[in-house]
């Protein structure tokens, strides 16, 4: 599985992943200004939520890639011969886009900040619900990547599947940069656990119907 999850990791970073989802989430959080105006007071009451939103958008734009070329290329049928469980091999896949996309969405987060002019206590708030959620973000881009594999367009229907399953994460990080951050942070905690959890078992049926 290590093999597996630094050999994801480095097809990410190799092929401009990183740089990728950088720019699309500092895209999507600078342009949102221009939409509601330069209000200052709004941008800092809102940022928090804008600033989840486009982390789940950069969450969604590689998932044409996690899952179909390794069942094209036959890689999850040897991984199978050798004794490793489509759930396993899920769960490193889940394990190493996780390593992949959030560090750099974490740290781009800190520019998104400023251009939102988000207060010091509000981007500690959105950083620790980003380090909370992204795991289960991770999560449902595995599972959906492995639901639509070989399917022909293959990332709208992605999207149709896994914006509406990432709602409850969205509202409990966006509800944590606000007056009950505590309560929204164990909500989002809860959410991000089971979803965690349970992709793999999901993914892993989908790769195993796929190999079929």
């Amino acid at each position: 599985m290590t093999a597996l999850i630094l050999r994801d990791v480095r097809r990410f970073y190799a092929g401009g992943g990183a740089t990728l989802v950088v720019i699309f989430f500092l895209l999507v959080a600078t342009l949102f200004p221009f939409a509601v105006g330069p209000d200052a007071a709004l941008l800092a009451r809102v940022g928090g939520g804008v600033i989840w939103a486009a982390a789940l958008l950069a969450a969604l734009l590689p998932v044409e890639r996690l899952i179909a070329p390794d069942l094209e290329a036959g890689v999850v049928d040897q991984l199978a011969v050798r004794g490793l469980s489509p759930a396993l091999v899920a769960a490193a896949k889940m394990i190493a886009h996780w390593l992949a996309f959030a560090p750099p969405l974490m740290a781009a987060t800190l520019v998104a900040a400023g251009l939102l002019g988000l207060p010091g206590a509000t981007v500690v708030t959105v950083e620790l619900g980003l380090a909370i959620g992204t795991p289960g973000l991770a999560a449902l881009a595995v599972a959906t990547a492995a639901l639509t594999a070989g399917l022909r367009g293959a990332g709208a229907v992605a999207g149709l599947v896994m914006l509406p399953l990432a709602i409850p994460l969205l509202i409990f990080g966006a509800g944590a940069t606000g007056d009950a951050a505590g309560g929204a942070l164990k909500l989002l905690a809860a959410v991000s656990l089971l979803l965690v959890a349970g992709a793999p078992f999901v993914a892993g049926a989908a790769m195993r119907a796929g190999m079929e």
